[in-house]
This record gives C-alpha cells, sequence and structure tokens, in this order.
C-alpha cells in the first residue's frame, strides 16, 4: 500500500517519463557531443588539465587570506574545473563569477557532501535501508536534492552504495549494509532520488556512486585500510551496487581510498578502464576521493606525485579532488608522452558533457537563485517527509510481554539517558546545513505525545563518563515512575569517516546505568541510537523492550514517540546483522557450509566452531518486530522444475492475525545445493512490503527466472547451473516459514 504524502510528493516531482521525452533526450545527446567537440577545439592543455582540477573551498568566501590569492587566481585563469564545500546561493554565484572571468568561461560544478539531507536531516542511510523502503528512500535522496540544488550545489557525493559486513568500520552508517540484492536495489533509488528523471532540472543534483570499489571490505574495519578478496567474490557480492547505480544513470563514479588486491583503487585501471569504462560502457567520469591521487606515494605504488598523477589518469581516474597532483604534473605528462593525449581528452570531454547537460553554459547561476532558495528551505512538507522516513526506519529489536505500545494509562514515565535530550545526536554524521534547535529530541517527542502522562527526565551521565555520579537522580526518578524509556548509545561523531571503532560496545558507563535502572524493577525500554550495529548482550538479555532507532534526523524525536505510543506500527527490518562480539566479526546471513558445519549448538566438537560462543548472532539479517502477528501459509510453485528461459512463479498467502494494522517485509531467500562453486546457505533474491489490516491475508507472487538462480563461477561467467535449488520465504533470514524445492533442467 503506497503512502499517500511520498506518492504525491514523487509523482509530483518526478512526472511520467514518455516515448518524446525520450527521443528529445537522444537528440540532446548529440548536440552536447557537438558542443564539447567545438568547445575542446578552442581549449589548451593547460585549460583541459584545469577542468580535471577540484578544489576545495571552505575559505575561499568572504574575506580571504593572501595565502588563496594564487588558487583565486587560477579560478580566473581556468585552472579549476570544479569546487567543493563552497554553499548557499550567495558563496556560489560569487565564485561562478570569478570563473567566467577566464579565457573560454568555463563554469565551475559545485559539490558536497549531502549524504542524508541538506536542510532537512533524514535518517543516516543505513537506517533509512532498514525501511526496506524504495519509494521512502528516492524521496529522501529527492529532497536533499531538491533543497541542495536551491542552495547552488549541481552534484552530491552520495550514494555510498559499498557493501558492508564489518561493523567496526565507521563508515557502515553510509551505506545500505550487507546484503548485495538488497543495497542493488536501494542504490538505484537513491540515484532516482537525487538526479530525478534527467539532469538539469534545478531540483535535481548529479549523484556519485562510491567508493569504486569493495571499500566495505577494508581488512579489520580499519578505514582507508587495504582490501583482498578474489575476484569472484569482487563481481558477486561487492561490484552489483555499483553496477544497479550505473544502470540507474548514476552521473559520476568515485574511486576508493583502499588498495584493491595490492593495487590502490585510484590507480586501478582493471576497476576504472576495464570494468566501469569498458565492460559496462560508463559514460560519466570518476571524481577520485579526496587526495586519493596523491596518497598513492605513501601507499608505495608511485614514486612521486608526478607518477601518482600519470597512474591515476591512465587508469581511468578523470577528476582529482584535493590532490594536485594533476594541477601540477599532468600537463608537462602530456609533454612527455607519458599520458597520451586521447587520455586527457577523453576525461576532459566526459566532465564538460555534464556541464552542457545541467545547462551551466546557457547560465551559469541558474542554480544559485536566492528566492528559490529561500522558498525549497522553508518548505514545511519536507519535516513531514522526515517524520515519515524516520518511522518506517525504527527497528523493533525486542517486545517482552507486549510492553509496547506503551499504555496511554501510563500516569508517569521516567525518560533517562544521555541521549535522552539530545538534538545534535539524533541527526548523525555529514550534516550540511540542519537547523539544530528545530532538531525534534525523544525528550520533546516524548512529552508532545504522552498525553496526560507525568513525564519525568534525568541525564544521568554524559555518553562517555567514567563514573556513576549522576546515577542516583535516574534512579529515583525510575523507581517513582510506571516505566522507564532509556535513551543510550553513540554520539553521532563515534560512526562515520575515520571512525573505525575496535570496541562497538557502549561506550562509557550506559550498561551500568541500565543495570541501576532494571534493579529497581521497572520495566526498562531501551531506545538506542547509533550509526552502527553494536554490541550489548546484557541489555538484550534483560531489556523489557528494545527500539534502534538509528541517527533518526531532524523529527527523530517525533518519530520514537509514535512508535513508544503505537501511533506507528513498527515495520522495519535490519539490513545488517548484529553479533555478538566483535570476536565474530566480519558477519553477515551468507554463510557457507564447511566440510565440519555445526548442527546442533549443543554438540561442536571439532566442527567450525567457537568455543567460547555460537556461531549465531544477536539479532539476524532481517530481523525486526511489528506489534501484531502475520501468519505464512501455502506456499506453492507454478511449476516444480524450470527449461531454458522458463519462468516460474511462487506464491504464499499472507496474514494479519493480530489486532493492529500492520506492515510485513517478507523476504525470499534461495540456496543452490550443489554447483561448481560453493554457493551461500542463505541467498535474499526478493522482498516486499505488504501492509494488512486485522483479520486481512493476500495471495503474495515472486517470479523466478534463470537471472534469479545465477552466479559468478570461479571464471567469473554469470549464469545458473542445473540442479536443484531450495526456496525459502519468511520474516527474517533466520526466521523462515515456508520452504520449496526447485529444480533447473
Amino acid at each position: 500500500m503506497k503512502n499517500p504524502i511520498i506518492h504525491r510528493t514523487l509523482s509530483l516531482a518526478i512526472g511520467t517519463a514518455t516515448l518524446a521525452m525520450g527521443m528529445a533526450a537522444h537528440a540532446q545527446d548529440a548536440q552536447i557531443d557537438r558542443k564539447v567537440a567545438e568547445l575542446m577545439k578552442k581549449m589548451t592543455v593547460a585549460e583541459k588539465v584545469g577542468q580535471l582540477h577540484q578544489l576545495s573551498g571552505r575559505q575561499f568566501t568572504g574575506p580571504t587570506s593572501s595565502a588563496y590569492a594564487d588558487k583565486l587566481a587560477d579560478i580566473r585563469a581556468g585552472k579549476v574545473g570544479s569546487m567543493l564545500n563552497v554553499k548557499g546561493v550567495a558563496d556560489t554565484r560569487e565564485i561562478q563569477a570569478l570563473a567566467l572571468q577566464s579565457r573560454l568561461k568555463i563554469p565551475l560544478l559545485f559539490s558536497l557532501d549531502v549524504i542524508h539531507g541538506y536542510q532537512t536531516v533524514f535518517p543516516v542511510p543505513l537506517g533509512e535501508s532498514a525501511s526496506w523502503d524504495m519509494e521512502a528512500i528516492e524521496l529522501s535522496a529527492h529532497i536533499a536534492a531538491k533543497e541542495a540544488a536551491a542552495a547552488g550545489i549541481h552534484w552530491t557525493f552520495a550514494p555510498m552504495v559499498d557493501v558492508a559486513r564489518d561493523p567496526r568500520w565507521g563508515r557502515v552508517m553510509e551505506g545500505a549494509g550487507e546484503d548485495t540484492y538488497l543495497g542493488a536495489r536501494i542504490a538505484a533509488a537513491r540515484v532516482h532520488g537525487f538526479q530525478g528523471k534527467q539532469l538539469g532540472a534545478t531540483d535535481s543534483v548529479m549523484a556519485t556512486a562510491k567508493h569504486f570499489a569493495a571499500y566495505g571490505a577494508a581488512i579489520a574495519g580499519r578505514d582507508y585500510n587495504a582490501v583482498d578478496m578474489s575476484n569472484q567474490q569482487l563481481f558477486e557480492t561487492y561490484l552489483p551496487p555499483f553496477k544497479a547505480a550505473a544502470d540507474a544513470g548514476a552521473a559520476t563514479f568515485m574511486n576508493s581510498f583502499n588498495t584493491l588486491n595490492g593495487v590502490p583503487a585510484t590507480g586501478n585501471a582493471f576497476l576504472q578502464r576495464d570494468i566501469l569504462k569498458g565492460a559496462w560502457k560508463y559514460k560519466g567520469f570518476v571524481v577520485s576521493d579526496w587526495g586519493s591521487v596523491r596518497e598513492m606515494v605513501p601507499h608505495g605504488y608511485a614514486a612521486d606525485l608526478s607518477d601518482a598523477a600519470v597512474k591515476a589518469i591512465n587508469a581511468g581516474s578523470d577528476m582529482d579532488m584535493e590532490g594536485y597532483a594533476y594541477s601540477q604534473h599532468l600537463q608537462a605528462a602530456v609533454k612527455a608522452c607519458k599520458v597520451k593525449m586521447a587520455t586527457l581528452d577523453d576525461a576532459v570531454r566526459r566532465i564538460l558533457y555534464k556541464k552542457f547537460e545541467l545547462g551551466l553554459f546557457d547560465d551559469p547561476y541558474r542554480y544559485s537563485d536566492a528566492a528559490r532558495e529561500k522558498t525549497v528551505l522553508g518548505d514545511v512538507s519536507h519535516r513531514a517527509a522526515a517524520l515519515d522516513v524516520a518511522q518506517k526506519s525504527i527497528v523493533l529489536l525486542k517486545n517482552g510481554n507486549q510492553l509496547l505500545p506503551l499504555s496511554r494509562e501510563a500516569r508517569r514515565i521516567a525518560v533517562i539517558g544521555p541521549l535522552a535530550d539530545s538534538q545534535r545526536d539524533l541527526e548523525g554524521g555529514w550534516v550540511v546545513q540542519g537547523e539544530r534547535a528545530k532538531v525534534v529530541s525523544i525528550l520533546e517527542g516524548m512529552r508532545s505525545h504522552g498525553g496526560k502522562a507525568e513525564i519525568s527526565y534525568a541525564q544521568a551521565c554524559a555518553p562517555g563518563c567514567t563514573s556513576n555520579e549522576g546515577f542516583a537522580d535516574a534512579v529515583a526518578k525510575a523507581a517513582a515512575a510506571d516505566v522507564v524509556v532509556l535513551a543510550i548509545g553513540e554520539t553521532w561523531d563515534q560512526s562515520g569517516e575515520a571512525k573505525s571503532r575496535s570496541d562497538i560496545t557502549l561506550p562509557g558507563q550506559q550498561e551500568a546505568l541500565f543495570n541501576a535502572l532494571k534493579a529497581t524493577g521497572k520495566p526498562v525500554v531501551v531506545v538506542m541510537l547509533a550509526g552502527r550495529p553494536l554490541v550489548f548482550n546484557t541489555i538484550a538479555d534483560q531489556a523489557d523492550a528494545i527500539v534502534y532507532a538509528w541517527f533518526p534526523g531532524s523529527e527523530g524525536g517525533n518519530a520514537v514517540a509514535n512508535v513508544l505510543f503505537g501511533d506507528y506500527n513498527p515495520s522495519a527490518k535490519l539490513p545488517i546483522t548484529f553479533p555478538r562480539s566483535v570476536g565474530q566479526i566480519p558477519l553477515s546471513y551468507i554463510q557457507y557450509n564447511t566440510g565440519r558445519p555445526v548442527t546442533d549448538e549443543k554438540n561442536v566438537v571439532y566442527k567450525s566452531a567457537y568455543i567460547d560462543s555460537v556461531n549465531t548472532p544477536r539479532y539476524a539479517f532481517g530481523h525486526g518486530m511489528s506489534y501484531t502477528e502475520f501468519k505464512y501459509s501455502g506456499l506453492t510453485l507454478s511449476s516444480p522444475s524450470m527449461n531454458g528461459a522458463q519462468k516460474v512463479t511462487l506464491s504464499f498467502d499472507l496474514a494479519n492475525t493480530g489486532k493492529v494494522e500492520g506492515t510485513e517485509i517478507v523476504q525470499l531467500y534461495l540456496r543452490d545445493m550443489v554447483s561448481s562453486v560453493v554457493r551461500p546457505l542463505k541467498e535474499l533474491k526478493g522482498f516486499e512490503k505488504v501492509r494488512l489490516k486485522p483479520g486481512e491475508s493476500r495471495r503474495i507472487s515472486f517470479t523466478i527466472d534463470r537471472d534469479t538462480l545465477s552466479f559468478f563461477n570461479s571464471q567469473l561467467t554469470w549464469g545458473a547451473e542445473a540442479g536443484d535449488f531450495k526456496l525459502m520465504v519468511g520474516s527474517a533470514s533466520d526466521d523462515i516459514r515456508l520452504e520449496s524445492t526447485l529444480k533447473l533442467n
């Protein structure tokens, strides 16, 4: 069932594609190609190199020190092609005016890390991914693009589409979690949201698929670290979300900081030239990550900055972000024939094409309209959308004795915890222009939704506190209450880039605070804020209810309150596995049998097992509870076997057997029983969100074809092999309700 807010907003914002539009787009492509070719005939080598140079502009607007005079001169001379970290109509107009003083008056591209909202802050991407709602995720990206574009921005460095299975890596916050299929669906949705139906509309921005590639597999979850994997694993697990982003029309790609099998991604021709621009025929351009061209020197892959420039551009990296390798050395490298003119021209052509496509040559200031900026950033409907997406992202992990939703008859509710009245921590990392004063805290949300209940508050301690000095007041308020809501977790700056953690348990004395409150005998509802899965075994065992809110954004407090009081029935499912301990990491639901699999956790001697822990996670991929119950029954296949291009339909009945309306995310998994390469015990191959009223049932169907059954073998050939496949339908990867078998002939 479509949400009316989202459906109406998307319909108005994006419209319907028609054949006439497609024909016009084809004509536009040819026209832009001609314009690019004509412009490039007029360009010197120095001016071409300038288009490949991206400069950060944090200190460029307003009063400028003399130290930046040479860089301002470079902009006037046409030696800069793009700026990042310049935002707002006034500042982008000021810098664009400098570029238009250059000989050829080539406009600048303005770019920014708009990761989960511009002014209106949505849940962090990992949280949004828990919604499994492509329409909501697309809307979130569209509103972020609309606000950013109104502030003069042309280009965002999102979405991050790295598959990530190690929660120690702080950047799991920016992605869609551990699964390739779900990640690919979300990658396409976010690209469509940022870019709309076509580039050039002033409510859209260019998207960037990052980080190409395999950054999410950094060894030990340590940021900027090396990656080592087979090509079979690369093609099957880590590349598909990038391919989905490319197919969705992502305007740009960003390479990554890591090495892949010994070669830095920035200088990796196999990734950028052979796969992306070769096999995939990608027409956009590739930008380096911040300084990643020059970082090939400390990697030990390039001898010096000049060598780094040569290796990066020859490998297919088109634009150098804040590396100064291209601006300082590329012209000489072309003259010395270390870089072919055709290679330079290809990079320049790709960048200029996007500038024409955005309409910047027709009107360099078309994104810098003060009236539009004021109107768009004042649009109150954006907050309503942020609330809707936040509610859909909150995962109900535990609900002992149906404590939730909280009764409206509760007279006294104690809201306690270091994050209970925080505003900044609800936003998470990568906040661009958020209105901090307007962020709704959990305490504020509880007070505005609590009706006649008396709501008391105690912070008890800071998130990283090392003592229990403030516990007494919190315990007293808990003892006097009917129920306790405890808000704990990470702070906003403990997840994100350069925020890897070797210990992902709760910081400070937060677990001790829980123990003290639990000892009062009052029921305790834990609301967890974080940008990654945390380890919290004592709380998992002893809390009466647990709600995982991630970093939920501007409307986070209202979203949490709506879930706790039952005004919104939670439906979110985990997009990433929660381990029991750091020792289990990396851990995902994608597991392979060994020759000695564990079939009974009570008998693990000489099995692939730990002697001090079970193999299973604390909370599995796909887990998430509701305030109602769903019954799965009646699975059928349209045929027990498949031949050639045949398709088989799997169908089953889903019924809401509870007392309230609710949404279930049904999940389809399969296992290839015997194949030329050992296959996982389960792989997600489909899902559907189904909203049902109490007593309502619906017949749900999935179509299975050869592509559904296919995989990359050791020769990197994509295809399906004859044999038996187990088909599994369930509510989570560890909660399979129905099974069947399909034979591929």
